[in-house]
Formats: C-alpha cells, structure tokens, sequence
C-alpha cells in the first residue's frame, strides 16, 4: 500500500545578503574537510590503525585504553550526518577496523568487542561504532556486529543474570564478567593524578592515608585485595551505559528481544530505588543493593563514592531512562535521570569555587576573575561522612535531559542553576574538552531569547578551535613514524580537529552526545535528496532557533545558485511526529508523520514553522522515503 504523502514545501524568498550565521556555518564545514585529513595523514596507516609502537595491557590494571583508540575518530560520522563529505565517513569506517584490527592484535579485543572494562570507559569508546551504525544503517557488517555484541548482555549471554537482573561485574565484555580490577598481582589500582580524590572505601578495616598505602606495598595490596572483593563483583550503576549497546542494536534491527532487555534492566534499577532518597550505585551477586558494602547504597564502581561521582551516575541515569522511554513511550523513566540531579542540588550551597580543588578545566574560562565570588556548588559525592567534594553542577546532564524530555520541570532546574550561577551564561569560550562539549549554557541562553549573537560567535569559536587543533598537529614534537607511548595515547583526542558542537547546537537543536556512552537525540535531522545521503546539502546552512514542540523553528538559507531538495526529520530516529509545517507566512500544513520535503532553489531562503508531537512513533535508524521531497 503506497502512503499518502504530502507535497514539499518550497522556498520562495530570494537571498539578497547571506545571513552570516549561514556564511560561517558553510565555512566550518570548508575547514573541517580539510583539517581531518591532516589529522589522519599525521597519526594514521594505510589501513586505518594509528601509529603506535608501543603496547596496551601492560600497565597497572592491564585493561586500560581501547577508548582512547576509537576516542580519536568519535565524532567523525557526526560530521558526515550534518552534511560533511562522503569521504569523512569512508574514513571513519577505515579508522574503526585498523583500530579494531590493532587492539586486538594486542589482546584487547575478542571478537571484536572490548575484553572487559568498566562501562564509564566503554561507553566513551562505542561511540564511533554507534555513530557509524546511525549513519550507514543498511551496512550488513555493522548491523551484524551490533546484534552480536548486544546479546553478550541479554539472557543467555555471558554477562547478564536474568534472575537476579543484573550485570555480573563491573568489568565486562566479550570474555564475560572480569572480576576485579586487574590481571596482575596488584591490589592497589590507584593512580596518584586521583590522590585529591581520597579512596573510595576509606572505612574499611585496611584503609590507610593514600601516602602511607603508596609507601607499603604489602598494605596497599592488603587494601586493595578488600577493594577488589567487595567492589570487583556484581553490578553498577554505569553499567546502565549498555542500554545505548543494546537500542542500537535495535534501531538497526527492530528486535523485540533488545528492547524487551532494555525496558528489564532499567526497571531493575528503577526499583532499586526502593523508597531511598536517591539512586543507589551498586547492586550484589544476588541482585541486592549494598550486598558487598556492608548495606551502603553508595561505594559501588564508578559510583558515588568514586572519582567523579555525580558526573557518571548521572550521565548513566539519563542514559538508562532515556532509552528506556525512546523504546517505550513511558515518560515515568525520566524520574529516575531526575533523581540524582534533585538530590544533589538539595544539598547545594552558594560557595567560593577558589577554594576546590577537583574543578576541572571544563569550569576554569567561566569562573576566571570570580574565584572569591561566591556561587552554587553541589556536592558530586557522597560516603560515610555524608555530601562532599562540592563542585559546579555539570550543566551538561540537565541540559540534555530538558532537551530530551521538554518539561517545564526540566526548564526550571535549568533555570534556578543559571540564577545561582556567578559566571556569565552567554559567553562564549573557546575551549575543547576531549567531549567536544563545554558551550550547553550559552546555547540554552540562545533558545531562551537572551543571546541573540550566539550562533556567530559560537561558529567562530569552532572555527578557531579547529585551527588550533591543526596548528597543534603541524607543531606536534612526536616522532610520526612511532607515535606516542602507552601514557601519550590520549594526545589524539586532544588534537582531533572535528568540531560538531556547534553544528549540532545550531543545525539540529541538540546538545552534544553525552559521553560516557549515550546515543544522539536530535531535535530535527536533515537528508540530501537528490543524493540520498544524510546531512545537509551543499552550501545550505540551517538555524534551529526554538525547539519547543509546539513551535519549532529553523531558517534554511541555500546560498548556492544551484536548486537542492531536502528531507527535515523529526528526531534522530523519526521518532517525532511533525504534525504541521510552515513555510514563512503561509497557512501551516498537515504533515502527520516523520518528514516533511523542502525543496529550495537556488540563492533562497526559508523559514520553516513545525509543530511536533515528541515520540509518537517507533524509532528506527532506516532512511527516509526520498519521494517526500519530490
């Protein structure tokens, strides 16, 4: 049966002067074609792998850095997925099989997927693989990839106890649970660049002053023998990042079984809850929380006694709930991403950020000059003397479970932390965390209406970063026929020159993946028509500027000479249903499903108006229907 699709919608205002929003935008693309290929020239093989002489599983835990391989490229298909060239995913997709094909000639891998480690690692390092799948879904390689590594953790797989509805250990993977921290004699996995953390189970008998455990070897390996039991086994909460393992395997495939585990062991978490205060971080061989913590609901791997607290409690808790939601529908998930968010912020106070010593460089450029000014911290961790390690909430995780939810309640968390913030939301600062992330506050000031210059100053920022980052490639001082050493592999993260921040922000509505192993959750997506490819087309440039469902807004401007038609997608995976669009001024249209065609002649123009329901269909990663652009 052939579905009734509604005309494209067309472009009818000339383009006299470009927008210089869309003028920059067009521009990051220009220098980002350019800067990944001296990237890949500088640090790559003829097969993709990177250059590195040395070994990985010889340190102190023996199981450490098989993210920071796939790291480098992690951004790669999402520049593809925009509107990059062809030739970045062809890239992309040569980079992940010689990493692939280097780890595990080093041991790292089996079968293709990592050995075993904790999933705050993990999920940081499938993000390439999930960013390929989205981009090339009818791939068979990869869609067989997903569904294999996806049932290493349903029922009957080596890594999930159906009766118990947990994850056997914090160190997972293709080889099964790996108890412990270590394949080596060393109980003590702990590195002094964590020593103003504290240890994470200092009441424990064996618990000694960090100086005084580094100074006796046979101590340290006595503490770390009690750690490696009561924290080496059962589950965690960051292994909620293995849902996104599991729905992309479902995005690709449609398996009920995927989802039906999804929607099981967010639900175990879900009641782990069991009328605490807030979220526990660990779960015993027998499914019950604080099983080996003497009863704490705190101390688990990863968790809320452990470097970094919050940041990866929360992130797996948005993660978890927001594919449990995508997959059901079922907006009671989000309560438990909300969770450890309210918790902390109850326990927040106005306090002087010169006095802490974790905050991170994330933090520095916005609270440079106002470190005796007084401002909201929360507390990131909790152990047996209550709140601690008070620091600036990660604006990161409210934002982007706001954006995915679109709750009022979700906007006034927002809102109360940018009240009690000393520090300047609108400015931009260039700067590049290894999550390419960093600017969800003066974007969020953007959406709201009181940031009017952001999109260009915002473009020129990426702009600049992505040149700093090549310069810093031209400059780098390592021999490029041996590359780095085992302690130097995280320089390619720090010099990947992709920058998709801003052309997410800008172009789709959406905040930066989060990265410790979430999935992309686009506001709107874009398709070239008349190459049948994601992204934009050439020289169009797109400004989401409202993603209310309500009233969606987004200014297409094609400064070519040439006509392109284009398919706008609600969500990243048509989950929305766009039910009208509007072209400028004239009388909406019923849309009534997931796409709606444009088509824009040459030197035009456009502002389109939808209104969305959120999630109303059943998310998929398969290509739109072409003809809705005709």
């Amino acid at each position: 049966m052939r579905i009734s699709l509604p005309p494209a919608l067309r472009a009818s205002r000339t383009l006299t002067t470009p927008p210089q929003w869309a003028a920059l935008q067009r521009e990051l693309f220009a220098v980002q074609d350019k800067a990944w290929r001296i990237f890949s020239d500088r640090y790559t093989e003829r097969d993709g792998r990177l250059v590195f002489r040395d070994t990985l599983g010889q340190g102190l835990d023996g199981r450490d850095g098989v993210d920071d391989f796939y790291e480098a490229f992690f951004n790669w298909p999402t520049l593809y997925l925009l509107g990059g060239s062809a030739d970045v995913l062809a890239a992309a997709r040569r980079h992940w099989r010689g990493v692939t094909g280097q780890l595990t000639e080093m041991g790292m891998l089996v079968d293709g997927f990592e050995r075993g480690y904790d999933w705050f690692h993990q999920g940081e390092g499938l993000l390439l693989f999930y960013g390929l799948c989205l981009a090339a879904p009818d791939d068979g390689e990869l869609r067989e990839l997903a569904g294999r590594f996806a049932d290493l953790y349903l029922p009957g797989g080596p890594n999930y106890d159906p009766e118990h509805r947990i994850i056997r250990a914090p160190h997972n993977g293709a080889a099964g649970p790996r108890w412990g921290f270590s394949d080596h004699d060393v109980y003590f996995p702990w590195s002094l660049a964590l020593r103003p953390y504290g240890l994470p189970l200092d009441w424990i008998d064996e618990a000694a002053p960090f100086d005084d455990l580094a100074a006796d070897p046979e101590r340290a390996r006595a503490y770390g023998r009690v750690m490696w039991d009561r924290m080496g086994r059962g589950d965690t909460i960051v292994n909620l990042a293995a849902t996104s393992l599991v729905t992309n395997a479902y995005l690709l495939g449609g398996d009920p079984r995927h989802a039906a585990w999804v929607v099981e062991y967010v639900d175990a978490w879900r009641e782990r809850l069991d009328g605490r205060d807030v979220v526990p971080d660990n779960a015993g061989t027998h499914g019950v929380v604080g099983e080996h913590l003497g009863g704490r609901w705190y101390g688990g791997h990863y968790g809320w006694s452990w470097p970094h607290g919050l940041p990866p409690v929360g992130t797996a808790a948005i993660v978890g709930a927001a594919n449990a939601m995508l997959l059901t529908g079922d907006r009671s998930y989000l309560e438990l991403a909300r969770n450890p968010l309210d918790v902390v912020l109850r326990h927040a106070a106005p306090m002087r950020p010169g006095e802490v010593s974790t905050i991170t460089n994330r933090w520095r450029p916005h609270l440079r000059g106002l470190e005796g000014e007084p401002t909201l911290l929360a507390p990131m961790r909790r152990d047996d003397s209550g709140w601690f390690d008070h620091n600036v909430m990660p604006t990161q995780l409210p934002v982007a479970l706001w954006q995915f939810s679109r709750d009022a309640a979700d906007r006034e968390r927002v809102d109360r932390l940018r009240e009690a913030s000393s520090w300047d939301w609108t400015a931009v600062h260039t700067q590049r965390t290894k999550e390419e992330s960093g600017h969800e506050e003066p974007w969020y000031e953007y959406l709201a209406g009181r940031n009017p210059g952001f999109p260009e100053r915002m473009l020129r920022s990426a702009i600049d970063s992505c040149a700093e980052r090549v310069e810093s490639i031209e400059n780098d001082a390592v021999d490029p026929a041996v590359g780095p050493d085992a302690f130097g592999i995280h320089d390619w993260q720090n010099r990947n020159p992709v920058v998709t921040e801003a052309l997410l922000q800008l172009t789709t509505g959406s905040p930066q993946v989060l990265y410790n192993g979430g999935l992309a959750q686009m506001h709107v997506r874009y398709f070239d028509a008349d190459r049948r490819r994601p992204g934009l087309p050439p020289d169009v440039a797109a400004l989401v500027s409202g993603i209310d469902p309500a009233h969606t807004v987004i200014e297409l401007v094609n400064l070519g000479n040439a006509p392109c038609s284009l398919v706008v997608q609600g969500g990243a995976f048509a989950e929305h249903r766009i039910d009208t669009a509007r072209a400028d001024d004239e009388a909406p249209r019923p849309v009534e499903g997931p796409y709606v065609g444009v088509r824009l002649p040459g030197a035009t123009q456009v502002r389109l108006t939808l209104t969305m329901t959120l999630r109303a269909g059943r998310p998929t990663y398969a290509a739109p229907p072409w003809e809705v652009a005709r």
